[in-house]
């Protein structure tokens, strides 16, 4: 068995999200010398599951073998049935820039969200791009087609972010977690500041709608528009101003037979009741 190879193998495995505990499986099947083998990894995201299946196989030319794809087996609510996606690694040093999809990534994907990477073209020239699973269309091997967003698109995550009161914008770290996030595909949790009143919500990225360019979801995961989000602002507020309504009709009502019995008593209490500005 190659050591290089291994060691190399094993930080690829580790780095494209399938954690550490492939070692022993993957010297075992090194050591058989055998042209290809797979390796299995299952992990679940909330109530999500996947099922991974690593491919490697032995070049024809030395002792070393190349971990060249995994398919990405989903189940989850949304899909009666499991829906399944292979993603290809970059093995080429001449396109070394090139952002392998990791599994985390790979599993946004398929839950129908997009994920920025950095590209390298048939030239060699390095670009960015958002990806996107097409599901109403697929190639010959049953793999969904990619959708890429390219730079000259016109979609700027961080400009469609400025649009909205978002209270992490606010601080610099708290802004590149939050792009950093949902460029990996996250649903991720925000705060909104409307009306000096905050509202949780949660946000994906949309480069598919380019101008609102954002998912939103409420406190309860339900899919919302932005603009409703801020038709229920202030809640809390509203509520509070409701009460304090009903409170002086109450008040009113409950003195009505004193303010037609003293003068004095009724003049003190609606004096009372101006100068705290009661609405």
């Amino acid at each position: 068995m190659n050591q290089k190879n291994f060691d190399y193998l094993d930080k690829q495995i580790f780095y494209t999200g399938f954690g550490e505990g492939h070692s022993g499986p993957l010297k075992e099947k090194m050591m058989e010398g055998k042209p290809a083998f797979e390796i299995s990894h299952q992990q679940d995201f909330g109530k999500d599951k996947t099922v991974a299946t690593l491919q490697f196989r032995k070049s024809n030319e030395a002792d070393m073998y190349f971990f060249n794809s995994y398919q990405l087996v989903l189940k989850n609510q949304q899909q009666a049935d499991p829906i399944r996606q292979t993603f290809y690694l970059n093995n080429d040093m001449r396109r070394k820039e090139q952002e392998d999809i990791t599994l985390k990534e790979g599993y946004n994907l398929l839950s129908g969200r997009a994920v920025n990477k950095n590209l390298v073209n048939k030239e060699g020239v390095t670009y960015n791009a958002w990806l996107q699973l097409d599901f109403k269309e697929s190639d010959k091997n049953g793999n969904f087609k990619l959708h890429t967003y390219h730079t000259n698109y016109g979609y700027e995550l961080d400009k469609t972010l400025a649009q909205h009161p978002i209270k992490e914008l606010t601080d610099e770290t708290q802004k590149q977690r939050l792009l950093e996030s949902l460029g990996k595909g996250n649903r991720q949790s925000i705060t909104l500041i409307i009306n000096g009143t905050e509202k949780k919500a949660f946000i994906e990225a949309a480069p598919q709608y380019k101008e609102k360019g954002l998912n939103f979801y409420d406190s309860n995961m339900a899919r919302v528009s932005a603009s409703t989000l801020y038709e229920n602002k202030g809640e809390g507020q509203t509520e509070k101003k409701q009460e304090d309504k009903k409170q002086s009709v109450k008040q009113e009502n409950g003195t009505g037979s004193d303010e037609e019995g003293s003068g004095g008593k009724s003049s003190q209490k609606k004096s009372k009741r101006q100068g705290q500005g009661i609405s």
